[in-house]
């Protein structure tokens, strides 16, 4: 007993040491054949792919490979099977167009021309070539999936092909499955993905099933979808046990007992009633239940489709047997049963082969097969050119009953497509669907690297963008969806942000096909550049004016954008703070408008664009109305003394137009952190308010503005040297009022207008204390009428030099 356990022991060091296990994947969609487009493989491959992620596999993949592609594909992907080691599982899935000829499938690539049925071992790739040597391989087991069998427009002669894909047995410890049944194919779907591979993704996400239950429950599904109309088949000898994903603690009850799942499997066909028992033999998929159904119900409404299926399958083992028996006898043998039947030309091709008689002759010995001959009302269905489930005559097959097959999940009913591949060979990326929170990633495997898809199972992820929680985060740092959209509303959008970073996502390529496009990249770079369907241009970047960020800080109001309303000011965070060393010297009673600076009007320039109430002689509007000037444009940068970067950026409220916000609402200024708001000016005898100058020092932005004065003759007062008051809110001034002597408590500032640069500024007596920098507009009186002109003096007639003397 001992020896026993050190030999089992001695035989896999790997098991014996508690080495996780890992898993490799190769999955092909070829698609875009010469002879025509299919309209789902391509998508089904990056599906599979994508739940093969989800799963923890170390994914290659390409779409669209030609013979030499895929050829050398396979040979790469059988060396990374060699070198993985002996706890490997390995996974393949070939989507496309799938011949058989002689007893063997073939996976066509999509430049192949096969015009007869002999040029099939030229222009395809054998199958059992590529499992035989995964067989060979020391592994855990392989798992090969065909999703190929599908009416083929190859060979369109007076000798054509059998249709569908031929019955295999599976190579030790592998698993191989097809997505119809050996000798019929599966309906034409529009997509975007095939109804098999739709299903078998949603089984492989299911956690804590067996490998048998995952291809039961997906044949019972494929059923579901297409009403019967596809059935899929798969034969296994995987010996060890596997899952795909685990069933976490918190997990729902099972809507069937264990025990009642294993009954339902070994119960008789006929205890069943007439519906369950037509998804009891679907389930077992066996010629022995599909006739046993027969026997208790023959003239069910599904009795028709079953004896279809019985005889396609009873036409499939016997082929099979002729095949490997491969004699004359035996396809003479085949030829008798079947005279029409689907391999009638495959026979005969092999009794040339013999030099042989190609039809049976009246003596030879009959081999026995383990079928029985088909009964007269089968062989009607094998003869038959192309064999399909979806004929009305076979009637639509119900939904399967919840004591064999749960409903699909809600969010994995209706799956979006993906974004359409560009790359040269890259595999489309759909949007990864999260698996139930109750679901768990596989225990003790070693997962691959940087696997984005295996590390958020439980989360949406699109592209580069991951939805956790409802709420879609991007990694390259894009703005988030808005809230109150749908899923799929965030997911299309994040796809669209996400557009140029999809590549994270993608499945690698094999090492020979990613040379391969790296060489026709350098060859024909106009060539291997695709544009992406369905997806709208990026629109061109605005072109920047030069000097600086010309409009990065419109005030609201600006450009026919509404006014916000009062107390809700935006601010702008990308404007940087003031410095403190960059304040100006303010004036208390200067009126502090950030968003315009005091220029002087030059030669040539339209001096009166931008003239304010009250200027060159204009009355004064009524208080509190401050009228528009629609006639006004903007100043050009040609006409400022020197060149600013934000020479337009701080548009006035009200300008282009737009109705000026209410006194003591006036929008913030971005980008400004705080704004002065000056004291109101004191009243001075005979109504004349006191008129000063002001001038900012130049800052990071702008060049400093020559210093104005104003117009008034009159010497400035003294200015306080109290500190002007700080408000978060710019001070729009008013008319001044017309009493004499307003009230202390409500004044009113004069108007603000543009300063004439005739006249250098007078010194004030007294400087408040440094404020932040902030572009000031002087504040003018009007100006008081001048004096009658007076007469000239007369000359004087006498007492002159040179005049006689005055008397």
């Amino acid at each position: 007993m001992m020896l026993v356990l050190v030999g089992i022991a001695a035989a896999n060091p790997a098991e014996a040491q508690g080495s996780p296990e890992k898993r490799i994947a190769l999955v092909v969609g070829n698609a875009a054949y010469t002879v025509g487009a299919l309209p789902t493989p391509a998508n089904d491959a990056g599906l599979i792919a994508q739940t093969l992620q989800a799963a923890g596999f170390d994914v290659i993949g390409a779409r669209d490979l030609d013979q030499n592609g895929l050829r050398d594909a396979m040979r790469d992907f059988l060396t990374k099977a060699n070198a993985s080691g002996p706890n490997t599982v390995v996974f393949v899935y070939l989507a496309g167009y799938g011949v058989q000829y002689q007893g063997d499938n073939y996976f066509v690539p999509v430049d192949a021309q096969i015009a007869n049925a002999t040029d099939v071992p030229l222009q395809a790739v054998r199958v059992s070539d590529f499992t035989k040597s995964l067989s060979a391989i020391n592994n855990r087991g392989s798992i090969v999936v065909l999703d190929a069998a599908r009416a083929n427009p190859f060979v369109q002669s007076s000798q054509p092909l059998a249709g569908g894909l031929v019955l295999v047995d599976p190579d030790a410890n592998q698993l191989i499955a097809f997505n119809a049944a050996p000798g019929t194919v599966a309906p034409q779907e529009a997509g975007p993905y095939g109804s098999y591979a739709h299903a078998l993704a949603e089984m492989i996400r299911v956690g804590g099933l067996s490998l048998d239950e995952v291809f039961d429950r997906t044949r019972l599904r494929v059923g579901d979808l297409t009403k019967g109309a596809e059935i899929s088949w798969d034969a296994t000898k995987f010996k060890n046990a596997f899952t795909f994903f685990d069933r976490g603690p918190n997990a729902p009850a099972a809507a069937v007992a264990s025990t009642e799942d294993v009954a339902n499997r070994t119960k008789p066909i006929r205890d069943f009633d007439e519906r369950d028992a037509y998804f009891a033999a679907l389930d077992r998929d066996t010629l022995q239940g599909y006739e046993d159904f027969l026997a208790a119900y023959p003239n069910d409404s599904m009795a028709r489709r079953v004896r279809a299926i019985i005889a396609a399958r009873r036409e499939a083992i016997t082929w099979r047997e002729t095949w490997r028996a491969d004699t004359p006898e035996a396809y003479w043998s085949y030829l008798r049963r079947y005279p029409r039947g689907p391999h009638v030309w495959d026979a005969r091709r092999r009794l040339e082969h013999f030099e042989a008689a190609l039809e049976p002759p009246p003596s030879f010995t009959v081999i026995e097969y383990d079928v029985p001959p088909p009964p007269p009302p089968e062989v009607v269905y094998v003869e038959r050119p192309v064999l399909y489930f979806d004929d009305a005559d076979f009637g639509y097959a119900p939904p399967p009953p919840v004591v064999f097959l749960a409903p699909p999940p809600p969010d994995f009913v209706e799956l979006a497509p993906p974004q359409p591949a560009v790359d040269l060979y890259v595999l489309p990326a759909p949007v990864f669907v999260p698996v139930p929170a109750w679901v768990e990633p596989p225990r003790d495997i070693a997962p691959p690297e940087n696997n984005v898809i295996f590390n958020n199972i439980h989360n949406t992820v699109v592209n580069n963008t991951t939805v956790i929680n409802n709420t879609v985060i991007n990694e390259n740092g894009a703005t988030p969806a808005a809230p109150g959209l749908t899923t799929g509303q965030k997911l299309a959008g994040a796809a669209v942000i996400a557009g140029a970073g999809v590549a994270a996502l993608h499945v690698a390529l094999p090492p020979s096909v990613q040379k391969k496009a790296a060489v026709i990249q350098r060859q024909n770079p106009a060539a291997a550049a695709k544009t992406m369907p369905g997806v709208a241009p990026a629109a061109p970047a605005s072109p920047q004016p030069q000097g600086g960020n010309a409009a990065a800080h419109v005030l609201p109001g600006a450009n026919g954008q509404p006014l916000p309303a009062g107390g809700k000011l935006p601010v702008n965070q990308g404007t940087a703070q003031t410095k403190p060393g960059q304040s100006p010297q303010a004036v208390p009673n200067a009126v502090h408008n950030p968003s315009v600076a005091t220029q002087p009007a030059q030669q040539g320039t339209n001096a009166n664009a931008h003239a304010l109430p009250g200027a060159n002689g204009q009355p004064l509007p009524a208080t509190g109305k401050l009228p528009v000037n629609r006639g006004a444009v903007q100043t050009k940068q040609a006409q400022q003394p020197q060149a600013t970067p934000n020479a337009n950026t701080h548009a006035l409220p009200g300008a282009k137009g737009q109705p000026l916000p209410a006194v003591g609402n006036a929008p913030a200024m971005k980008g400004q952190n705080q704004i002065a708001k000056t004291p109101a000016p004191q009243a001075m005898p005979g109504g004349k308010p006191n008129p000063v100058a002001a001038a900012p020092k130049p800052n990071g932005h702008a060049p400093a503005a020559p210093a104005v004065a104003a117009r008034t003759p009159a010497k400035p007062k003294a200015i306080p040297n109290n500190p002007p008051r700080v408000s978060s809110q710019p001070h729009v001034a008013a008319t001044p009022s017309r009493q004499a002597n307003p009230a202390p408590a409500q004044p009113k500032p004069a108007p603000h207008v543009v300063a004439q640069a005739r006249a250098p500024a007078p010194k004030p007596q007294a400087q408040p204390r440094p404020q932040p920098q902030l572009k000031v507009l002087q504040q003018q009186v009007k100006r008081p009428p001048p004096p009658p002109p007076q007469k000239p003096r007369e000359k004087k007639k006498c007492g002159a030099p040179g005049l006689p003397a005055c008397h």
